[in-house]
């Protein structure tokens, strides 16, 4: 990995830093730099009273805050706390009230990390923190442990540990680029990261995990998109909760991707008051295939502290699901998963439609709740020959 110390030696700068990219930032960057990063910031441009940033300012101490104007702009009425886009994005006084449950790291990644950078919980693929940096940070986050460390970003040396621990397990056949946001790094410090796992044999599929195109879509430039496409084995995961985050921005900074031939799925966070209803479900997966991206998770909210009033119980994500289940294209219905504490991992979760069965047949439900037999196959070796 000689050559590549040699290519990232500016690489450990503060992040935002590498002057010497080859490409260029600098145009989503000084958009990046317009975004909300105080809570005095919001009062100043008339989004909050005066009497809220009194009563919010120990919120924001224990859980930092940072949201763009574009993702802002999204906000029907900033007074409103109950509008989907703003309980994403600025922070409330429910934030302070955590249930017995949570935990700063419920998914037990600490646990799970060989190297530090690196969650390995199943088998075949791991996870790689690459960075602790949002350009927005949702108030629903799962990985509040990393905000400890305002600027937490692992050092060349340990996403070298990182790679090596991959290249020396020939079972990981799957590397999951996360964070934070993987694309808030410099595109050449991606670039980097993207080229050293593409070049070990076992590794055939790498994910990135990114909002990029919800909050900041100016961040799916030209730049980025000509060093994306030179990865065949690339696949984007988005985070779109709510249809009106589904705007023309989004939806071109998608096309961007698309067109790089990199396919798009959407993982979706249950949030009470955000998108535990069925029809806004449905509206928001309509529109996500209107856009070709696949409606691919629909997760509980984790029990991360500072999160527990987003939490609806497991009941709603089912019958969300069933209120889905045929009445819109089976492409449009996502997997309700919960993902197991303490690293236990992602399990799937539906309306019972399995009444009984035996070996001679199946008892099975339908989305209308109709209840029919069906005759259960015999394996070849049960068959009678004549």
């Amino acid at each position: 990995m000689a050559v590549a110390k040699k290519i990232v030696n500016t690489l450990d700068e503060e992040p935002g830093g590498c002057s010497n990219s080859i490409l260029s930032d600098e145009d989503w960057r000084l958009t990046e730099k317009n975004s909300f990063k105080s809570i005095e910031d919001l009062q100043q441009n008339m989004l909050l009273s005066a009497e809220d940033i009194t009563a919010l300012k120990p919120v924001v101490k224990k859980y930092h805050m940072r949201i763009t104007p574009y993702y802002l702009s999204l906000i029907q009425n900033p007074f409103n706390s109950q509008d989907p886009i703003r309980k994403q994005c600025i922070p409330s006084l429910e934030e302070l009230y955590d249930a017995e449950e949570d935990a700063i790291d419920p998914l037990g990644e600490e646990r799970t990390s060989p190297v530090s950078c690196l969650v390995h919980r199943y088998p075949d693929r791991v996870l790689l923190v690459v960075t602790g940096r949002c350009f927005m940070y949702c108030r629903h986050c799962t990985r509040k442990r990393l905000w400890k460390n305002k600027n937490f970003e692992p050092t060349v040396k340990e996403l070298e540990l990182g790679f090596q621990y991959i290249k020396d397990n020939p079972r990981i056949r799957e590397v999951v680029i996360s964070g934070g946001d993987p694309l808030t790094l410099p595109t050449k410090k991606l670039d980097y990261i993207l080229s050293n796992l593409a070049r070990m044999g076992n590794v055939q599929a790498i994910r990135i995990g990114t909002r990029a195109p919800v909050v900041l879509p100016q961040r799916i430039d030209e730049a980025l998109c000509k060093m994306l496409e030179k990865y065949s084995a690339l696949w984007i995961n988005v985070q779109f909760n709510h249809p009106r985050e589904i705007t023309p921005e989004s939806t071109e900074a998608c096309r961007k991707l698309q067109r790089c031939g990199i396919p798009l799925n959407n993982q979706s966070v249950l949030l009470k008051g955000v998108n535990d209803d069925p029809q806004v479900m449905i509206e928001l997966c309509h529109k996500l295939q209107s856009i070709r991206v696949r409606p691919y998770y629909l997760y509980e909210c984790d029990p991360v502290v500072g999160a527990s009033h987003f939490r609806t119980s497991v009941r709603k994500g089912i019958e969300i699901i069933k209120k889905m289940r045929g009445h819109t294209s089976g492409m449009c219905v996502p997997t309700f998963v919960v993902d197991g504490i303490d690293g236990r991992g992602k399990v799937p979760l539906g309306p019972d439609y399995l009444v009984s069965l035996t070996d001679d047949e199946v008892i099975l439900k339908n989305y209308n709740d109709e209840v029919f037999r069906y005759r259960n196959p015999r394996e070849a070796s049960e068959i009678p020959m004549p």
